[in-house]
């Protein structure tokens, strides 16, 4: 399990910083400023009665992930789907480990009856893009390398192995972790997977994706390069070619492989009404509809919610609710 770099502020030099995410001092420390604390897995959550471990399938670099098992009935000889997820947070803060991807993927697995592994890959920006879709690639390799084996070994997962149904095999994430979700499906469209594995469905909500030309009603002129979105990617990605048009934050950018090529079978892509990146969610779906993918697509829409509203949310409101049934109603 890796954590934050955390510095103190006494006499130390900024070097730069993310507000109001991180602080870099110019001795190298990083200062994560946002972020929900870290939680330890629990071996059976009281309200939703899910049970989670960690698990470290990756020593050289250090990857390692947060896996969740629904309370299943003892007799039960039903494989269950499962959910490789990739966390939020800007690709510079969070973690698999952290309390509010806990609390969500609890209330997530319980009601969509799923194993999940969420994958806590290395953050910018000690380590910059595109370093976090190579350990999610990794990690979704090793959950795949599960599936023609019954051997049981200290790098395979016994949850996986006994629960998991490889015929139903998911990715999903919500903001940065939507925008892994997306490259690592248009990565399955052009490599396989272990065993010839096949993704049925990805789930892309509340994704960070952008550009260097405004879309709808977002900010135009200078007001839009002043925007988080648009000065993030820089931050977290510095040598990125093509900066902010590199097709993997904008999916139409320059010399973009056609989305035709997406690596599954379904897709979900999910946005809030409130939220700055609403426009560009529906954009996205529009252009893999119009990319001649033959799959399945769906937009769905929560109106009068802002980013992540469901990660956030303290309490299951109605809202809430109905955001967690249809995503479950997905992973089936």
């Amino acid at each position: 399990m890796t954590s934050p770099t955390i510095a103190t502020t006494t006499a130390k030099e900024i070097a730069s910083e993310f507000l109001p995410r991180i602080r870099i001092y110019k001795d190298g420390t990083v200062e994560r400023l946002l972020g929900s604390p870290y939680v330890p897995p629990s071996p059976h959550d009281p309200q939703t009665r899910v049970s989670s471990k960690d698990f470290t399938f990756s020593h050289n670099p250090n990857i390692s992930a947060r896996l969740y098992l629904p309370n299943v009935p003892q007799n039960q000889t039903q494989k269950l789907p499962i959910l490789v997820y990739f966390h939020g947070g800007a690709f510079c803060i969070e973690s698999a480990f952290s309390f509010l991807q806990h609390r969500y993927l609890n209330r997530l697995v319980s009601e969509a009856q799923v194993i999940a592994v969420s994958v806590e890959y290395r953050l910018a920006p000690e380590n910059p893009l595109p370093i976090a879709y190579e350990d999610c690639w990794v990690a979704l390799q090793w959950v795949t390398s599960h599936a023609n084996n019954e051997e049981l070994d200290d790098n395979k997962e016994p949850w996986l192995l006994n629960y998991g149904d490889f015929d139903r095999l998911y990715i999903g994430g919500d903001s940065a972790g939507g925008n892994i979700a997306h490259n690592l499906a248009m990565k399955v469209g052009a490599e396989s997977l272990f065993g010839a594995v096949k993704i049925l469905g990805a789930l892309v909500s509340h994704s960070y994706f952008w550009g260097s030309k405004p879309i709808g009603s977002e900010p135009k002129g200078e007001d839009f390069k002043k925007t988080m979105e648009y000065k993030l990617w820089d931050f977290v990605y510095p040598s990125a070619p093509g900066g902010i048009d590199n097709p993997m934050v904008n999916p139409a950018g320059e010399g973009a492989p056609s989305l035709a090529g997406l690596g599954c079978s379904k897709l979900l892509v999910c946005v809030a009404g409130k939220d700055q990146l609403r426009e560009r969610g529906v954009w996205y779906c529009d252009l893999v509809r119009e990319s001649g993918w033959k799959g399945e697509v769906e937009l769905f829409e929560v109106e009068g919610e802002d980013h992540c509203f469901h990660i956030f949310s303290e309490t299951e409101t109605e809202n809430v609710k109905k955001m967690i049934k249809r995503l479950a109603s997905f992973l089936v």
